[in-house]
């Protein structure tokens, strides 16, 4: 759990805590994580002697306008994960008051806040409207909603035409590519990419920022140079290239995400997600987490909402059998060294 008080996925520290008996290894199914990496290429020892490079980075850039259709009028700004964009954008905002469209990310609301702008976490698209900049997850964390794109094209031009932003939030859009704004990029617009969910890399921390130029060079320039580490660029720039991977693992993780829904039929109402993690509601979701937490399972619980949990999804089938068997209330198997 931050010191903020948010409650975040992939904190296994407390899960050991709430659990101190539960069976190691745990699984840890509380992220949206890929939990089948893109395989890493050996990387040549001069990426930690040296600084980043220009052309290092230029690579990058290059491979990733590609696989997001960066329009060639729009800028893009690579950084160490989305978070510190997250931290950076109220930077671009001349005035408030801001919404976020909810319930989503908890840190987009706090980040906003934090810079001292009045926040409103919107539960609908009236209300969201009366505001001047606007933060939309899309496809949302933890439902999955999706907007349609004329929507967020007449969300950006209320946003534009009082000054402020329209911030979308892609961080799982990779799988979904029809449901991202931008290649049709509106102006006033600025839309955030995470690269380490897809290819579940998340430890690399690297993600994007696309807008237009002048916004892109404030972002670039608030990081400072050397903001995103060698080693992460070099991964970065071959594994956004490789286009065949990401259509095999998107076909893939759908399969995943559709057996994880038969699994959890039997328990709750199955909400929504994306083919990274799935939401199941039920009156029974404390009971449900303590359970799995019993039987060296983590997953993703909700201040706001008790009544919801999100699952990510096992990465092999010793994981997928112990999800099965802890979802039926079968004993835990023997503690493993981890």
């Amino acid at each position: 759990m931050a010191e903020d008080g948010i409650w975040h996925g992939g904190d296994l520290a407390t899960a050991r805590a709430l659990f101190p008996e539960a069976p190691e290894p745990w699984i840890d199914l509380s992220t949206g994580i890929n939990p089948i990496p893109y395989p890493l290429p050996a990387l040549p020892l001069s990426l930690w002697a040296r600084l980043p490079g220009a052309e290092d980075e230029a690579a990058l850039i290059a491979a990733a306008r590609a696989v997001y259709r960066v329009p060639e009028a729009a800028g893009i700004v690579a950084a160490p994960g989305t978070q510190i964009l997250i931290e950076l954008l109220p930077r671009l905002a001349s005035s408030g008051p801001v919404a976020v469209l909810g319930p989503t990310y908890a840190e987009h609301a706090h980040a906003w806040r934090k810079a001292g702008f009045a926040v409103t976490e919107a539960a609908s698209l009236a209300e969201a409207e009366k505001v001047a900049t606007l933060v939309v997850v899309n496809p949302n964390n933890p439902d999955g909603r999706i907007l349609p794109q004329a929507e967020l094209a007449r969300l950006a031009e209320r946003c534009a035409a009082r000054g402020g932003l329209l911030v979308v939030d892609e961080a799982f859009a990779d799988f979904t590519p029809e449901a991202s704004i931008v290649p049709d990029l509106p102006p006033g617009t600025v839309v955030l990419r995470s690269f380490g969910k897809t290819y579940g890399l998340a430890g690399l921390r690297l993600g994007f920022a696309i807008g237009a130029p002048e916004l892109m060079a404030r972002l670039k320039a608030a990081l400072g140079p050397w903001s995103v580490a060698g080693p992460a660029l070099h991964v970065g720039a071959l594994a956004l290239a490789d286009l065949g991977w990401l259509a095999r693992t998107a076909a893939e993780r759908a399969g995943d995400a559709a057996r994880l829904d038969v699994l959890l039929a039997p328990h709750g109402k199955v909400v929504g997600g994306t083919s990274l993690f799935r939401l199941l509601e039920t009156p029974a979701a404390p009971v449900l987490f303590a359970r799995l937490g019993r039987h060296g399972i983590y997953v993703r619980r909700f201040q706001q909402a008790p009544e919801r949990v999100r699952f990510g999804l096992p990465g092999d089938e010793p994981g997928w059998s112990r999800l099965q068997a802890a979802l039926a209330g079968d004993v835990p198997a023997a503690s493993t060294p981890a």
